[in-house]
């Protein structure tokens, strides 16, 4: 782990190969759950900067449009944020989402999981959360991480990743 320039916290640096951190936190409906929970499933755990922003909704609704194929391969999708699970409530109402939304508003996941970073815009440095997804085995390993993702057709690519049925 090595100390962020902007604010010196110390920030996670996994790669595939790793364990993945395991997790507890609420999903959209208010349940606690635990990426232990989701042991013997593939999980495409995806980070995502914040609740009903063009790219955010872009890539959401590509990921329910392929969750079928995703299914059907065995792989389970969670999206996470450091959105409230309300604010999770009303994006995936709104966009007809089809699986499940973690919120983390202390950024716990995020830094474990190294996607809590350093960003800029227009001169401007802050720090948020780099759009990153994780493949994790069935046997809680990342087997993929794709960085700096951009949203059109990235479900497309996990099921590249995936392979054919």
């Amino acid at each position: 782990m090595a100390p962020d320039a902007l604010t010196g916290e110390i920030l996670s640096t996994v790669k595939e190969g790793d364990r993945a951190p395991n997790f507890s936190a609420k999903i959209d409906s208010g349940k606690e759950v635990r990426l232990s929970d989701f042991k013997n499933r593939k999980v495409i755990l995806y980070f995502y900067p914040k609740d009903d922003t063009p790219g955010c909704i872009k890539e959401a609704c590509s990921f329910r449009d392929d969750i079928r194929t995703l299914a059907s391969k065995g792989a389970v999708v969670i999206g996470v944020s450091p959105d409230s699970t309300e604010s999770h409530r009303k994006f995936k109402k709104k966009h007809g989402l089809n699986f499940s939304l973690l919120s983390d508003p202390g950024k716990e996941i995020c830094k474990s999981y190294g996607v809590w970073k350093k960003k800029s815009f227009m001169g401007r440095e802050f720090m948020g959360v780099e759009r990153t997804t994780f493949i994790i085995s069935e046997k809680g390993v990342i087997d993929k991480i794709f960085h700096k993702v951009n949203p059109v057709g990235h479900s497309k690519e996990i099921l590249e990743f995936l392979g054919s049925p």
